[in-house]
């Protein structure tokens, strides 16, 4: 567990001096991590179904005995950065009628939200270099009650909380093992590992624990038959387990003590789950499984514990511990070495307790160092939520054209896969394989674009290379598809997510002590493409007003705003135009601080101060009544749906729903600095010429004189109506919650009809889990707080007193008769935010709501739980449960 100790100056330098020589993906501090997702059942990677439901398609049932395509997952578990090899935890308490070697879930329609993992687990430490990681794993006592789960989530409505483990019986008077399991290098290729498990259960329990240590099937699809081994050996007296493999090469898995060692193959067991006559090799995945749990003796190879001998070759293995009974409050630990090529001569000697104390210290040391002189309490909030942050790589490996079209040793691919309307058939070139940072390890396995674009602002925090190259590797062309998109995520690639890296770029560019330009230029020539596909994908008619459908907001609006609309209306987005219009302004920041290097930016500058002036005009005047997505009356912002009629004259009508869609427009803006006028002459004169040109323009630009020079603020929203839409999002009776910006106004709670292109609808405030099957029911834009949002409103509020130098004044909250500046709002927004993980004066965490981590349990209330967002009237977390994404983001927000 993190601790707290006195700072050493030389180990404080020597994560840093690793990360120092770790600035690119192949590094080799970089070349294993925890980079084993948390599910890879249930993914589109591994639905070869004709339905595409890949829910269905690879159910948890079959993840035992059945090998994956695309990639691996396991418990606590790490790879090396190519995903070939994999160690992780597999346990049985004596009672299960399967062997736990993977976390358990819901799937999306078993769940009464959508998906939903069904255990516990915390994300207890890390470093950026994978030195140092560490991970909690609650394993119940009793049987682990799948079925029991299914039914009371069958039997749960919408409306009903999400029935977890807890509620079970399951883990009462706390019978259950806390099993930590902690990584340390020694070196690049030297990996101590010790795993301990606590019993704090009031009776004696019995316990196995099973590392194992796997490669991932590369052999079986027709494309590559070559195929690594591995060896069980107890010979000489020392027992390991001998890996081979053509990349890799040789590594060695030492074990301590004598435990025995089974070895089986990574394959399918056909004639278990298809019914087939025989099985393609002697032994299958589900080989120790069946071993451990049935007594199976044929099941799988096994080199008992006192024999001296050496198993044939086998594709997967693990070392088997078994202790009939830990007394209550009792642990026990097992230790592993995995080392490249033939081994440690004394691998569990004085160096193995040296590194694992050193790693330890040095991780104390390298957070102690991020805030020096931070309250003990809030250090803790951020480096747990780092260290989650850090355990969310995961190699994701997925070539789309071979999907398609389906493996030459596997059968046929579907027809249903060649129609142009099939699950990402435009999206051919994509060819990943490469470490990603997932939203959530097991709700979310796999990568979404504006997701990742969060993640990256708290990894500048701790590890810039790697933020800076997940930006890249978006608009990299084996990602970005030759028309410009950015991939959305493997549900649908051609889904549109908000346009936020070239902001999440400036971030991690603005955080480095010595900024990197060549980043800056180069992640700038990709987004240009970007840029270039939102103008001809979503503004098709030049209109300057965006399209771009439900843009990661899921179901925030009374319509599905991903399908068309009928009777010829168009969906014209207040949040998509916005979005836009930022867009414009922070590319036209990256260009100009690339001007001051090199003039010819300056001419691109322009041109996005151009387009969003363009965006800026179109947006107060389109629609029948010319008032753009400007409503006077209610003061704030809405989408509006229109079409032509055959007299060419436009009939338009606002969706009169107060969302997060209208606050939107708040982060359209940026700050002109005396530099700009003072260095780039070119841009300077081109920027007058135009407002000469345009004076209608020039209400949205505000310009000031200044001792130190001349400044501007570019923003979509004039004084008057920032004053407006301010006043409503820091209003309590609407978006202000006690713990941050809601998604909906709470003044829709008692529900509204919404007249939507002559039909009616019927939306409201809803401040929890969503009563909605829409986009799966798995997350809710109707009410609850989220942090990407609402750190992007910090921001905006911070820009905006940055320019008026603490002048702007706001009532917050709204109607109390108190002015703050804009900076002390964007402070005490902030600080909402944070308390959701705080202590308050009862000692409980407002996100850990009415969830077990809210009693009164040192065992419980210890671990915080990073959720996807947070109820909008209690600050409960809701949704994924290891969203240490972009609900990182905390950690900028409690040292700013």
């Amino acid at each position: 567990m993190p601790h707290t100790g006195p700072v050493n100056e030389q180990r404080q330098r020597t994560e840093r001096l690793r990360l120092a020589a770790s600035d690119s993906p192949d590094a080799p501090w970089r070349l294993w991590g925890p980079y084993l997702a948390g599910r890879q059942w249930g993914t589109v990677r591994e639905d070869y179904s004709a339905s595409g439901d890949a829910w269905t398609s690879f159910p948890f049932d079959h993840a035992r005995a059945r090998a994956y395509r695309w990639g691996e997952d396991g418990i606590a578990g790490i790879c090396d950065v190519h995903g070939f090899l994999n160690l992780g935890l597999a346990l049985w308490n004596g009672e299960d009628p399967i062997l736990k070697e993977r976390y358990f879930g819901l799937t999306n329609n078993e769940g009464n939200h959508g998906e939903d993992a069904k255990e516990y687990w915390w994300v207890t430490d890390g470093t950026p270099t994978h030195s140092w990681m560490q991970v909690l794993y609650r394993y119940p006592q009793t049987e682990f009650p799948y079925a029991e789960l299914r039914e009371l989530a069958a039997s749960a409505g919408r409306e009903s909380r999400e029935p977890e483990l807890s509620d079970t019986g399951a883990l009462d008077e706390n019978r259950f093992f806390d099993v930590v399991v902690s990584y340390a290098k020694a070196g690049p290729t030297d990996l101590c590992v010790e795993i301990t498990a606590t019993n704090h259960g009031p009776d004696p329990a019995p316990l196995h624990l099973l590392p194992q240590l796997w490669f991932r099937n590369t052999w079986a699809w027709g494309r590559d038959e070559r195929k690594p081994s591995l060896t069980a050996s107890s010979a000489d007296g020392w027992h390991r387990i001998v890996t081979e493999h053509g990349k890799l090469g040789r590594y060695t898995l030492h074990v301590e003590g004598a435990p025995a060692l089974m070895v089986t193959d990574n394959e399918t067991n056909e004639m278990a789950l298809f019914g087939a006559a025989e099985n393609p090799t002697g032994y299958t995945k589900d080989g120790i499984d069946r071993h451990v749990v049935r007594g199976d003796a044929t099941s799988c190879q096994v080199v008992p514990d006192k024999a001296v001998t050496t198993s044939l070759p086998g594709t997967k293995a693990a070392a088997w511990y078994s202790f009939d009974e830990v007394a209550p409050g009792e642990s026990v630990s097992v230790r592993l070495r995995l080392v490249e090529g033939d081994g440690h001569v004394d691998a569990f000697g004085p160096s193995f307790q040296s590194t694992v104390d050193a790693r330890r210290a040095e991780a104390d040391e390298f957070h102690h160092d991020l805030v020096p002189d931070a309250d003990p309490v809030r250090a803790a909030v951020s480096r747990r939520a780092l260290a989650g942050l850090m355990w969310t790589k995961q190699h994701y490996r997925f070539r789309t054209r071979e999907w398609l079209d389906g493996d030459p040793a596997q059968p046929a691919a579907p027809g249903s896969r060649r129609s142009p309307a099939a699950r990402n058939s435009h999206w051919r070139h994509f060819d990943c394989a490469d470490v990603i940072s997932m939203p959530d390890e097991w709700e979310y396995p796999w990568f979404a674009a504006w997701d990742l674009a969060f993640h990256t602002v708290p990894f500048a925090m701790v590890d810039p290379a790697f933020a800076k190259e997940q930006l890249l590797l978006l608009c990299r062309e084996w990602l970005m598809h030759p028309n410009g998109q950015i991939p959305a995520y493997e549900w649908e690639f051609g889904d549109v997510n908000p346009p936020v890296h070239a902001w999440a770029a400036l971030q991690v560019y603005r955080a480095e002590e010595n900024p990197d330009r060549r980043f800056l230029a180069k992640i700038f020539h990709k987004l240009l493409l970007n840029f270039s596909w939102w103008v001809n994908r979503k503004d098709a008619d030049g209109s300057y007003l965006f399209e771009g459908g439900f843009l990661g907001m899921d179901n925030i609006g009374p319509v599905n705003r991903s399908e068309p609309m009928l009777g010829q209306w168009r969906l014209e987005q207040s949040d998509a135009t916005s979005w836009m219009a930022a867009y414009s302004l922070h590319l036209m920041q990256i260009a100009l601080e690339l001007a001051r290097h090199d003039e010819s930016y300056e001419d691109v500058a322009t041109k996005f101060v151009e387009h969003f002036l363009g965006i800026a005009e179109a947006s107060t005047q389109f629609g029948s009544d010319g008032g753009g997505i400007w409503d006077e009356a209610d003061g704030f912002c809405y989408d509006m749906v229109s079409r032509r009629l055959p007299d060419g004259t436009v009939q338009s009508h606002p969706v009169r729903v107060r969302s997060m869609v209208g606050l939107i427009p708040l982060l359209a803006s940026a700050v002109l600095e005396p530099w700009v006028f003072e260095e780039l002459p070119s841009f300077t004169r081109r920027l007058d010429h135009l407002m000469a040109r345009r004076p209608e323009l020039v209400q949205f630009l505000t310009w000031q004189d200044r001792p130190d020079g001349r400044r501007n603020l570019l923003s979509l929203l004039d004084d008057r109506k920032l004053r407006l839409v301010l006043a409503r999002m820091l209003d309590e009776g609407e978006f202000l919650s006690p713990h941050g910006i809601r998604s909906m106004s709470v003044a829709h709670r008692e529900g509204m009809e919404v007249h939507v292109a002559d039909q009616q609808h019927r939306i409201g405030y809803e401040p929890g889990e969503s009563r909605t099957p829409m986009f799966g029911g798995n997350s809710n834009w109707r009410g609850p707080v989220w942090f990407p949002t609402n750190a992007l409103l910090v921001e905006a509020l911070r820009t905006l007193d940055s320019f008026h130098d603490g002048r702007f004044r706001v009532e917050l909250p709204t109607r109390s008769e108190r002015e703050v500046t804009a900076g002390q709002a964007a402070d005490e927004l902030a600080r909402r935010l944070v308390s959701l993980f705080l202590p308050d004066h009862d000692g409980r965490r407002p996100a850990d709501g009415k969830r077990v981590e809210s009693t009164d349990s040192p065992l419980w209330r210890e671990h915080i739980t990073f959720s996807e967002y947070f109820d909008g009237d209690t600050g409960e977390g809701l949704g994924a449960t290891h969203q240490t994404g972009w609900t990182a983001l905390v950690a900028g927000l409690l040292h700013p």
